[in-house]
């Protein structure tokens, strides 16, 4: 028998998994919120001039949304290399139990073979909770090897309306960037 698990996303990975998959379901994991917390120098930001990416902080009030990917057999071990490194600027692995979106009326029945990337707050990129214009600007104006930050916030923001889903946080940080972006071409024109 092969085994399989669920790789649960709630940042890049809700639109860019990067690795092949058997099955996908948008869902969600209870106890989490997501945060644009996280310090990116590896992807959407440098050293000295960091991104800010989204990570997960304890919330026992709260429902993260997002979509798990499952993968099984001889792809498990290159998958979790991959993702290792992919996340290596302070995510670490965590098992999660998942809640797959379903159309009964009853609660979904958690998938508990589930693995979560987390950047902790011991970690040394992580920024913290900020004033909301504050992560706005800096979302604004960072860029890495990977793209800008900003495009990082839109793409999620885009994804998760697809996905139907409603992130007050992502919601305001995307409008404020947005924002700023009107505000920097009226200086231009």
């Amino acid at each position: 028998m092969r085994t399989k698990v669920w790789i649960f996303g709630y940042g890049s990975l809700v639109w860019n998994p990067g690795f092949s998959f058997e099955e996908s379901q948008i869902g969600y994991i209870r106890g989490w919120a997501r945060r644009f917390y996280q310090g990116s120098t590896d992807h959407r930001g440098v050293p000295g001039s960091p991104g800010r990416v989204a990570t997960l902080v304890a919330d026992a009030t709260a429902t993260c949304w997002g979509v798990a990917y499952q993968v099984a057999g001889d792809s498990l071990e290159s998958i979790f290399s991959y993702l290792d490194y992919r996340e290596k600027g302070g995510f670490s692995r965590h098992h999660i139990d998942f809640y797959p979106r379903t159309d009964r009326t009853t609660h979904p029945q958690p998938i508990s073979n589930t693995y979560v990337y987390v950047a902790q707050d011991d970690n040394p990129n992580y920024l913290g909770p900020a004033p909301i214009l504050e992560m706005a600007q800096q979302i604004f104006l960072s860029t890495g090897p990977s793209g800008s930050n900003q495009e990082y916030l839109t793409r999620l923001a885009q994804r998760l309306r697809i996905m139907g889903v409603n992130d007050e946080h992502v919601f305001e940080l995307e409008q404020h960037v947005h924002a700023l972006g009107v505000s920097s071409e009226a200086k231009t024109a």
